[in-house]
């Protein structure tokens, strides 16, 4: 299954944010603890690396992460010299505390009324950008939700006559190439719900925890994770919840449901969907079937091109 998820408002945010990075000094992007790559947004590399601006990337979420891919990324994210990557959770306020010295280090010169740090906040919806910016400011000025795209809107505040933030919408990008990234945005709860199957989606995440954290499925669900598959990880939890349809069968649609919101929130444990290993190995096959796409492409292509030169010469 591939989901994609570009919402009108989104295009419109694209443009702002694009108009915007001229007068910022740093990118804070936000991304997942749990998918920091596929919850990267490519458009906002594209646009601060226009513009030469440096980003702290903050791996939100730590707190549901695997610490040990966690400090797999951190490595992976700092071979890049214009980058610092910083693990937290909005949950602590010693985490949030540390956000704005760590922005500064990167734009030393910007420390002065007259020349303001100038800060905007990027990342795909629902990774806890509104949180952090109402953390940041310690009172609530971002809406906040637990659903993707809550914010429509920019808005500039400044912490301190020093210091300026912005807070920009949720964006995703129009195009998610990877289909396991538009899964694993699902599963994260990045993706509104009316462009996603829940039950595709819980089947595609049971697969991934049978392989990387049985262990953990075995522990919530009181199951034996040897050879088993999505599907029956998914009907061992309507089991095991009593999820029944009036006829007496199993309600897959609930369980799924159930599964998605117990990884969401923790209740299965500290997990991580990719590591920069896992994620390169996905990458390679990727583009090996994107290659072979192509070629079977163009052999169509010189197939139908040789019949129709034929069907000329024949006439």
């Amino acid at each position: 299954m591939s989901i994609q998820w570009f919402p009108g408002h989104m295009n419109a945010a694209k443009k702002k944010a694009a108009e915007q990075m001229a007068d910022v000094d740093v990118v804070i992007e936000v991304v997942d603890a749990r998918l920091p790559a596929a919850s990267c947004n490519p458009l906002v590399e594209e646009l601060r690396k226009f513009r030469q601006r440096p980003c702290l990337k903050i791996l939100n979420k730590i707190d549901l992460a695997d610490p040990n891919a966690t400090a797999a990324w951190i490595r992976h994210f700092e071979q890049d010299k214009t980058v610092t990557a910083y693990a937290m959770t909005t949950k602590k306020q010693s985490d949030v505390a540390q956000v704005i010295g760590k922005a500064r280090k990167l734009a030393p010169h910007r420390n002065e009324p007259t020349k303001p740090l100038r800060m905007m906040i990027m990342g795909i919806p629902n990774v806890g950008k509104s949180t952090l910016m109402n953390a940041l400011l310690k009172r609530r000025v971002a809406k906040v939700g637990d659903e993707p795209a809550v914010t429509k809107t920019q808005q500039k505040i400044y912490l301190d006559i020093n210091t300026a933030i912005i807070d920009t919408p949720g964006l995703l990008w129009p195009k998610i190439e990877m289909p396991s990234d538009g899964l694993a945005l699902a599963a994260s709860h990045a993706i509104g719900a009316n462009a996603l199957i829940e039950d595709e989606v819980a089947e595609w995440l049971a697969e991934l925890l049978l392989a990387r954290y049985p262990e953990l499925l075995a522990a919530r669900y009181k199951l034996k994770p040897e050879g088993m598959d999505g599907v029956a990880v998914v009907e061992r939890v309507a089991q095991l919840r009593g999820y029944r349809l009036r006829g007496g069968d199993w309600d897959y649609e609930k369980a799924s449901h159930m599964l998605l919101q117990d990884y969401r929130s923790g209740a299965l444990g500290r997990i991580s969907l990719e590591t920069p290993e896992t994620r390169a190995a996905a990458l390679a096959v990727f583009m090996e079937e994107e290659r072979v796409k192509a070629e079977n492409a163009a052999a169509k292509a010189a197939e139908k091109e040789a019949e129709r030169m034929k069907g000329k010469r024949g006439t």
